[in-house]
């Protein structure tokens, strides 16, 4: 299947190379259109595409990282206009160098309805998952030239997704999104999830999702035909409902999630504001561990605060270890006081930003997970701490402290000093 996603891939970057030929315009359009173009390149290359005249090239797939790949490396892309405005493609190819083994997704959709985005998509994926992490089917695509917590994950499931969904936009202010998909669940790692006495090393899961975004203080407008955000307004919230069938598509369990999400801004001035961060979700029924609940953990399991001095994440807890905490029930605040930058020179101004961190969490018949042992949130996780921000090209340091209910017992356990990196374009 890999050489068939490959295959596709490559006709799209031939087809789209030899449709960059120079356009017979006049000089005084082109000159006129100059700005524009360069703007427009620079947007995509923000959000991680390196656009052709047919064929965006995904950025986020060519080099990554992590404890159980090692390298990984690829090729991806999505059409665009230029192919066709009814029409799309979206596939990529990766391969792990560790774990000798290649990765692959096929995918595209058709549009609906032009008035109210509507797309229908479909896709066969197999990848690797983190386990317990948790995704919004709504996000807008985030990219980030360098991922942090991504090196030092290693608790990653396999995955084979039949997925097929509906992008609907009731309104500017109110996106939604529906998913339904099969997938074939196999962990990495040595775990058994026991339901009523019997216990499944890999299993099949059936869902049905349903997500809606709602950004009532953002404003629009429309650009050739396209909707553009150009005020990024706050309050934002999101919520998304999953539903596993037992029985159904093979799937072998019934559990349900909700999960909430809200970003608030207080600003104060043009450079000063306070962001805000309220993130929950709930798994009831016979939900493995991995669709479950981890905080987003940034901290590796070394003896020495210099043994894991890393890259600090945009929205995780520094100084709480990888596979340390899982819960069916959580809730984290996050909270970022952005000072003022320092005006040093026009140029170099190195920002100071104030953080605190709260987790909250717990977990019903934790036995059903064996061959694994963790902990639960239920006393209340806490960090502080602080960054300075674009020291030299982009990177600062990070400072966390753990206290509170999972304070250690040794100073230097509780303590994260860390790189971060912050680019914009």
């Amino acid at each position: 299947m890999h050489k068939i996603c490959c295959l596709i891939l490559l006709t799209l970057f031939t087809y789209a190379s030899h449709s960059q030929t120079p356009n017979q315009e006049n000089d005084s359009t082109k000159v006129k259109n100059d700005s524009l173009n360069k703007r427009e390149f620079l947007k995509q290359l923000g959000n991680g595409f390196y656009p052709t005249k047919i064929l965006n090239i995904d950025l986020k797939y060519l080099v990554k990282y992590n404890q159980y790949e090692g390298l990984r490396t690829g090729l991806g892309g999505e059409t665009n206009d230029g192919f066709s405005k009814k029409y799309s493609i979206d596939s990529y190819v990766v391969y792990g160098f560790k774990d000798h083994r290649f990765k692959y997704k096929i995918g595209g959709g058709f549009r609906v309805s032009e008035s109210t985005s509507t797309w229908i998509n479909l896709s066969y994926t197999d990848d690797l998952q983190e386990t317990g992490s948790s995704t919004f089917l709504t996000d807008k695509r985030f990219f980030s030239f360098f991922e942090p917590r991504l090196l030092n994950i290693d608790l990653f499931h396999k995955h084979i997704t039949k997925a097929v969904t509906l992008e609907h936009k009731f309104s500017n202010h109110l996106l939604s999104e529906m998913e339904l998909a099969v997938s074939k669940i196999d962990p990495t790692y040595e775990y058994l999830f026991n339901v009523n006495g019997e216990s499944f090393g890999n299993f099949d899961v059936s869902t049905a999702k349903i997500a809606l975004q709602w950004s009532p203080f953002s404003d629009f407008e429309v650009d050739k035909g396209k909707v553009n955000e150009t005020k990024n307004g706050y309050p934002k919230f999101t919520l998304q409902f999953t539903q596993s069938y037992r029985d159904v598509l093979n799937g072998d369990f019934n559990f349900f999630k909700t999960d909430f999400r809200t970003i608030h801004r207080f600003r104060y001035n043009e450079d000063v504001f306070t962001e805000a961060i309220l993130t929950s979700g709930i798994a009831t029924g016979q939900t493995p561990l991995t669709h479950l609940y981890h905080a987003y953990p940034n901290n590796i399991t070394k003896e020495t605060i210099l043994q894991r001095f890393s890259v600090a994440g945009i929205n995780s807890f520094e100084t709480m270890y990888f596979n340390e905490f899982f819960s069916d029930r959580y809730a984290t605040l996050q909270l970022k006081h952005f000072v003022k930058p320092f005006k040093i020179t026009e140029r170099y101004r190195p920002q100071l930003v104030l953080i605190s961190r709260f987790a909250l969490g717990d977990m019903q018949d934790i036995e059903r997970h064996e061959n694994i042992s963790f902990g639960t949130l239920s006393k209340g996780y806490s960090e502080a701490g602080f960054e300075l921000n674009k020291l030299l090209l982009g990177f600062g340091l990070s400072f966390a402290y753990r206290y509170g209910g999972y304070h250690l017992p040794s100073i230097a356990d509780n303590i994260a000093a860390k790189f971060t990196f912050n680019v914009s374009l």
